[in-house]
């Protein structure tokens, strides 16, 4: 329950916090997106790479800010470090399977959501 209630709070931590961004950022161009993405991706690549070498975090601070912080700022965060572990392996197969399924099969997903919408 502990661990549930940590991703929960940093979840809603790095929510709140994109949200402020892109609402200053995103005018005619998805600038705060964009950014909140970019920090995203460093900061999960920064503290995963950190701690597994230092143990500077303990295994729930490390929940609070990945799982917890970095998934509510961004999901894409974590898309691109799972990619980074496949290019890490050499599996460049599914590196390129799981890139080009996530972006089309998500974009296929929103029309999907929009058309079904409209319908109903």
């Amino acid at each position: 329950m502990k661990q549930f209630l940590l991703v929960f709070l940093g979840g809603g931590m790095g929510s709140a916090l994109r949200y402020i961004i892109s609402k200053h950022l995103n005018t005619n161009l998805p600038y705060g997106t964009f950014t909140v993405n970019i920090i995203g991706c460093f900061i999960i690549g920064f503290l995963l790479t950190y701690v597994s070498k230092s143990n500077f975090l303990s295994q729930n601070h490390v929940l609070l800010l990945t799982a917890g912080f970095c998934s509510g700022f961004t999901t894409f965060s974590a898309f691109a470090f799972e990619n980074s572990l496949f290019l890490k392996q050499g599996d460049t197969f599914y590196f390129i399977l799981y890139t080009l399924c996530s972006l089309i099969i998500g974009i296929l997903a929103v029309f999907a959501g929009i058309w079904i919408a409209k319908v109903l």
